[in-house]
């Protein structure tokens, strides 16, 4: 379960300081028309990786940042713990209460918020130009000196098993959820543990232990900040040098050997009592990181099977067989570590094993045919023009950096994607779908009201 939280990052260390000098270079401009990494300018300010970028907007300032700080960090210890961690930084500080700080914010507009995944803490904020010490003072505060107080952290324990016992409630949630522990083994990053072991974990989770992971990963090593907008550089490095002076600590990612295969049964039923829908996911790990040579070959080659409403599957089994709520495929959980190739359904009870051999039709016939090079050519257009679009805003370029970064890669890669998709072939794409995928291992993971089925015995 990868629960949204409040966590925060942001840092850089005193410019006032020596040995915290910033070291500015532009960055190298990619190949591509956007020339957005000749605009960019990044920082290596007290180890902190800092990347700025000012656009035509005026007035607003985006910032987006992440840390090392995941759930896959609790390790052997307790599942709750990053998380709890995360959901209490924003609890008020050693300073000052939460709700002089929602009143400082609420009385500028500005907005702080602060998730938690597999592997990193992030925290994404916007205000206008004229608070950007503010915001940037308080992340700092939030972040370094959390109050972290049993009163909080009861509340916090609370609202961590209310939010998953309502997600239990989800058949999406329970069909991918059980998935990720079909597909992937024991101690690898995306193997989510049971909600009966999250509610466990929360339920026993100690204040101490909360202190002692805040203490550990929250720190300015392997942190990227990202600044996008109308930016004063000079005037934000030195409020981030002022406000992280002296921050120290932090680790570095988890690079996890790719995924084995599992002992899990390759079909899974979660039976949930009174439902109108079975969610249904098929797939298997993809053995691919997002910056693997081949990724983007598999990635088109997914989009044209189930991407929207024109992918193969919504085309046939929704549209011209009346089967589906909704039907998709895709490659996630692939930014950190190798993920996983699957297709998600929706079937009413009645619809489900006509919904599941209508997919299998498609899917058998996209595998064993392949892709025409019309279809690949209008994908590749797809993506690359929803990949702009995606950068017309603050908040989707700061996040396109972000992402880049994450998934090793310089920002110059935001230039480089559009030729690098362009350049694929139909070969290369349909290659792609046979040296990656088996369908005759896929798990199939069915959860909601399946016909036949009955509520697990305890």
């Amino acid at each position: 379960m990868k629960t949204v939280s409040r966590l925060c990052l942001l840092a850089v260390c005193s410019a006032a300081i020596l040995s915290a000098q910033p070291q500015t270079q532009n960055l190298k401009p990619g190949t591509g028309a956007s020339g957005i990494a000749a605009r960019a300018i990044r920082t290596k300010i007290a180890g902190l990786d800092v990347i700025a970028y000012p656009t035509g907007v005026k007035e607003v300032v985006t910032i987006k940042a992440s840390l090392p700080a995941g759930d896959a960090f609790a390790g052997e210890g307790n599942v709750a713990i990053p998380t709890l961690t995360s959901m209490l930084l924003d609890q008020g500080t050693t300073k000052q209460d939460k709700f002089a700080i929602a009143e400082k914010l609420e009385s500028v507009g500005a907005t702080i918020d602060f998730t938690v995944g597999t592997q990193m803490a992030e925290i994404s904020a916007k205000c206008l130009k004229k608070d950007v010490a503010l915001v940037i003072g308080l992340i700092a505060e939030q972040l370094r000196t959390p109050a972290l107080t049993a009163e909080e952290f009861d509340k916090a324990k609370k609202q961590f098993i209310g939010g998953l016992q309502r997600q239990l409630e989800d058949t999406n949630f329970r069909a991918t959820d059980a998935f990720t522990r079909a597909v992937y083994p024991l101690g690898h990053p995306n193997h989510n543990p049971s909600p009966a072991e999250y509610v466990a974990a929360a339920e026993s989770a100690k204040l101490e232990d909360v202190v002692a992971f805040h203490k550990k990963y929250y720190g300015p090593a392997h942190c990227t900040v990202v600044v996008v907008g109308d930016l004063d550089i000079p005037q934000i490095q030195s409020e981030l040098g002022k406000a992280f002076a002296g921050w120290t600590g932090g680790v570095a990612l988890i690079r996890p050997a790719k995924a084995t295969t599992t002992d899990a049964s390759r079909d899974q039923n979660v039976f949930m009592p009174e439902k109108t829908s079975v969610t249904v996911v098929m797939g298997q790990t993809s053995g691919l990181r997002y910056s693997d040579p081949d990724y983007q070959a598999l990635r088109v080659a997914t989009a044209i099977l189930g991407s929207g409403f024109t992918g193969r599957l919504m085309a046939n089994v929704r549209d011209k067989e009346g089967l589906t709520y909704g039907i998709s495929s895709s490659l996630a959980h692939d930014t950190f570590s190798d993920g996983d190739w699957k297709i998600q359904a929706t079937f009413s009870p009645a619809l489900m094993e006509k919904g599941i051999a209508s997919t299998k039709r498609q899917l058998t016939s996209w595998y064993e045919t392949g892709v025409t090079s019309d279809e690949v050519e209008r994908r590749k257009s797809n993506l690359v023009g929803s990949f702009k679009v995606g950068l017309a805003t603050t908040d989707g370029l700061a996040g396109a950096m972000l992402s880049a970064v994450h998934r090793g890669y310089d920002v110059s890669w935001l230039d480089e994607y559009p030729g690098k998709v362009n350049a694929l072939t139909t070969d290369q794409v349909n290659g792609a779908i046979k040296k990656y995928l088996k369908p005759e291992n896929f798990y199939v993971v069915k959860a909601g009201t399946v016909p036949g089925g009955a509520p697990a015995t305890k």
